[in-house]
């Protein structure tokens, strides 16, 4: 487990550093953009240059896992990108789901290798 757990954390630093820094190096082609309701909403997040601040946290995300260094912080900034990931395919663009699945799948295995970080967090009281 300890393996896996290790290989998924170095996947999933790679995929968000990689995803991360295109969002401002572009060096991964875009493609079309997807019609209807999906294009419109990637579109405004452009135009507003939010992919900017979230590609930032991508990277900076992916760094951490990578130098395994403030892990726990890492995996807290990833949760909400994934889940924005993974609403976004759910509800306007579910052919290509796929990607973020994965990669939800692998912080699962990191976060439940570093559940200690979480603890407090679900903690119905804390012990002062």
């Amino acid at each position: 487990m300890r393996i896996a757990a290790t290989i998924a954390r170095y996947l999933l630093g790679l995929m968000f550093l990689v995803f991360g820094s295109n969002m401002f190096l572009q060096f991964i082609p875009m493609g079309q953009m997807p019609a209807g309701l999906a294009g419109q909403f990637t579109a405004a997040l452009f135009a507003a240059h939010y992919f900017y601040v979230v590609g930032a946290i991508m990277a900076v995300s992916g760094i951490l896992l990578l130098a395994n260094r403030f892990v726990g912080l890492g995996l807290t900034l990833l949760g909400p990108v994934l889940f924005n990931i993974l609403l976004f395919h759910i509800l306007m663009n579910p052919s290509g789901i796929g990607p973020g699945a994965f990669a939800t799948l692998l912080w699962l295995l990191v976060a439940w290798q570093h559940r200690t970080v979480f603890e407090r967090l679900f903690a119905a009281r804390l012990e002062e």
